[in-house]
């Protein structure tokens, strides 16, 4: 056993008898924190130029007639913001935060390819560059909608090829990303620590990197053909040609529902390491968690066509898609309740991540009801591209995929920086975002029910009223966000001392994070000294 220590002691002197620095540090990175970081601020920046293309649409919307964009340039935005933020915010973000904890989680010394890992970030800024110069080529961005379905986006102008690039690149990206993290979970975790005894978040990413390996080709596909029916004469999606627009749609969201789930697993994963941290308890039913979470990645692959049930689809099809959308309600309800059951009667603490952490639990609970009610078709055909549906998937996705990223960013800020964040600001932060959350999201339920179409730059006076409130709800939540970025340069830049373990020994409590390994005899929870 000395032998092989001493073996990785040299291994380890060979890569680091050099450490380049300054801007060769970030160019050349192959250390897991430093590509882990990296990933970190692109995905803030990307999170930001979605951010303003959102509030664009907004000010567009605070009343109704046409005020600052034309409906062309308004659909651009809508398109842009959404590519933006599912391929340049939420993925990378998560990306990041496996590249920096995965490896410290489970026990290895970095990640399995460090050069694939450095090369993988550097596909992230030319793809976000296309995307954003293609607002300033002839005829402007892609205005197709995020989901590019065809026809319409087979007639775009030259915007949708360079989106079509920066898509291909992303999908790239992700798959090496993927590989990198399957390979490091399954081949280089610690001697004794069986799949079984990973901390949850390790087995989140592991099922979301088979979930991206398994998608990101058929999005490739997708995109491919489309770009084949736009220049090269195919008929892959047109009709008169003997193709199919609806087998886009198809071959689309057979990549895009697994794809949602891509980008809520991870979040699942760091709020069961945040929860059982701030109750003081282990984690209730480690094994039914990653039960559930492999469940919930299976049944994402069959349920695809609930976007399409106004599509013409036969009953039949219908109905089978409703019971296996409805079927994902019973993995998702039982991490709900297991994370309910850690909390039930433990010590607990709020902390800015455990307030992250508890308020994802509420909203997201909240975006899966509403799921749930478009699961039903005949109620889906009636609200399908209302702003009801615009509702769900942010009540999922901001409340969902961000409020994890943002308990996770305040729960490990300390062991990345080494220094305490403001404690005040965390929470001025966290109110500021659940409240204008909530203000700019849930009135956009009222406005689908009553019947407002989403995607529309103008509207009827009926809807006045409620897109003011989301205005200003939006413009408020925008602005909630500079206080995270306060709040991050000052814990880079100094404060106090992040203790060995912040959680703990920063409040004078004595107590240890039990393994999360799965308990089969009844244990009392670890005593708050």
């Amino acid at each position: 056993m000395s032998a092989v220590i001493g073996h990785h002691d040299d291994h380890a002197h060979d890569h680091t008898h050099d450490h380049p620095t300054g801007w060769r540090r970030w160019v050349y990175a192959t250390n897991h924190k430093d590509i882990g970081t990296l990933y970190l601020w692109f995905s803030f920046a990307m999170l930001i130029v979605g951010g303003l293309n959102a509030l664009l649409l907004r000010t567009e919307l605070f009343q109704p007639g046409l005020q600052i964009v034309s409906p062309e340039f308004f659909n651009q935005l809508t398109t842009m913001h959404g590519l933006i933020m599912v391929f340049g915010a939420i993925m990378p973000a998560f990306v990041g935060f496996a590249n920096w904890q995965i490896p410290l989680m489970i026990g290895a010394s970095d990640m399995a390819f460090a050069r694939m890992n450095n090369f993988s970030f550097w596909l992230l800024p030319p793809a976000a560059l296309l995307l954003v110069v293609s607002y300033f080529v002839p005829g402007g961005a892609t205005a197709a909608g995020w989901t590019i379905y065809a026809p319409l986006s087979v007639q775009m102008g030259p915007g949708m090829d360079l989106g079509i690039f920066a898509l291909h690149i992303l999908g790239a990206s992700s798959i090496m990303g993927s590989i990198n993290i399957v390979t490091t979970i399954l081949n280089m975790r610690a001697p004794g620590m069986t799949l079984m005894k990973m901390p949850l978040f390790v087995w989140t990413w592991l099922i979301t990197a088979y979930l991206l390996i398994a998608v990101m080709p058929v999005l490739a596909g997708a995109i491919t053909m489309l770009l084949t029916d736009r220049h090269f004469g195919t008929s892959f999606f047109n009709a008169a040609g003997g193709g199919d627009p609806v087998m886009f749609q198809h071959i689309f969201w057979f990549f895009g529902h697994p794809e949602v789930y891509i980008m809520i697993l991870p979040a699942f994963g760091i709020v069961s390491e945040i929860i059982p941290t701030f109750a003081r308890k282990r984690l209730f039913g480690y094994s039914s968690m990653v039960y559930a979470t492999a469940s919930i990645a299976i049944l994402s692959f069959i349920v695809w066509a609930h976007h399409m049930f106004t599509t013409g689809m036969p009953v039949t099809g219908q109905l089978f898609f409703m019971y296996a959308t409805m079927l994902i309600a019973v993995p998702t309800g039982v991490k709900i309740f297991n994370w309910v059951a850690t909390m039930w009667r433990g010590s607990m603490t709020f902390e800015t991540p455990m307030l992250f952490a508890i308020g994802f639990i509420f909203v997201f609970t909240m975006g899966g009801l509403t799921g749930i009610i478009l699961s039903v078709a005949p109620l889906d055909i009636a609200l399908h591209d209302t702003y009801y549906v615009v509702a769900h998937f942010h009540y999922v996705l901001v409340a969902g995929s961000l409020y994890a990223l943002f308990a996770g960013t305040y729960y490990w800020l300390p062991k990345w920086t080494g220094h305490m964040y403001d404690e005040k600001l965390g929470k001025w932060h966290f109110w500021m975002s659940l409240i204008s959350f909530n203000v700019t999201f849930f009135p956009m339920h009222f406005l689908g029910l009553a019947g407002m179409p989403r995607r529309y730059a103008d509207y009827p006076m009926q809807f006045a009223d409620f897109n003011a409130i989301v205005t200003i709800g939006a413009f408020w939540f925008g602005l909630s966000q500079l206080i995270f970025l306060w709040v991050i340069i000052k814990c880079i830049r100094g404060g106090e001392k992040a203790a060995d373990n912040p959680w703990g020994a920063a409040e004078g409590l004595e107590w240890t994070v039990p393994s999360p390994a799965p308990f089969h005899t009844f244990e009392t929870p670890p005593v708050v000294k």
